[in-house]
């Protein structure tokens, strides 16, 4: 992914966007008239107290979800307005995810996990194995590659899944909570290589998380509370 940029000058921008869900005959609004920028190769922390909107919001920059109203723009390309085929094409060319929980397939190796983004590219399988190999040498975990998630530790499986989450060389990695089921030593080595990927491989990252701790480690955080933004803190 290129980075394009938008007219304003940022890579990601959100505007004027609201989130409704609809449940049990009612309407909950999660998001209210929000907007956002994040400029290219920024990391950003995005905290709140539970049911604020934080994990909506990556979602929607994500594609994996549609605003009720407003607009999503990700490298001047309008993502809320692609059909659900090109939204699906897109994330799989744009965005690396990095979850919580690894997401992990238990029946494969590390190597075989890393590759899975892989297998909807016209790559060749010489091809994808050497991208296999970079992502994995790049997380620190080339000496792993046979082993299953079984055997290895949280932190190595955390590991793993961002070594699938950039093994596209996407521009735009989104974190939801990625140190929220490490300890603290695990987590601050999860936190070293964001900030790696960020200032050494200019990656773009945009980080859900409730740690005032991890949060430190981005460029600039932005509170959102009751689906809106309360302020921006810059480092």
């Amino acid at each position: 992914m290129s980075d394009n940029k938008t007219s304003d000058g940022a890579l990601v921008r959100v505007e004027r966007v609201e989130k409704t869900f609809h449940r049990g005959g009612g309407d909950i609004h999660v998001l209210a008239d929000l907007n956002l920028q994040v400029p290219a190769r920024e990391f950003l922390a995005l905290m709140g107290p539970s049911g604020s909107g934080k994990s909506t919001l990556l979602n929607l920059i994500g594609g994996l979800d549609r605003p009720t109203q407003g607009s999503v723009t990700v490298g001047g390309e309008r993502i809320d307005l692609l059909s659900d085929r090109q939204l699906a094409q897109w994330r799989a060319r744009h965005v690396g995810f990095i979850f919580q929980l690894y997401n992990l397939m238990p029946v494969l190796n590390a190597e075989r996990n890393v590759e899975l983004p892989l297998l909807l590219t016209h790559l060749s399988k010489a091809e994808r194995a050497r991208h296999v190999q970079t992502a994995l040498a790049v997380v620190g975990l080339s000496q792993r590659a046979k082993h299953y998630p079984r055997t290895l530790s949280g932190g190595e499986q955390q590991r793993v899944g961002i070594a699938r989450a950039i093994v596209t060389d996407p521009t735009l990695l989104l974190c939801d909570e990625p140190t929220g089921d490490l300890d603290r030593k695990a987590g601050d080595e999860i936190l070293d290589l964001l900030q790696a990927l960020n200032r050494e491989h200019g990656k773009t990252i945009i980080m859900v998380t409730h740690d005032p701790h991890a949060s430190a480690r981005a460029a600039r955080t932005v509170h959102l509370d009751k689906g809106q933004l309360l302020e921006e803190t810059g480092k």
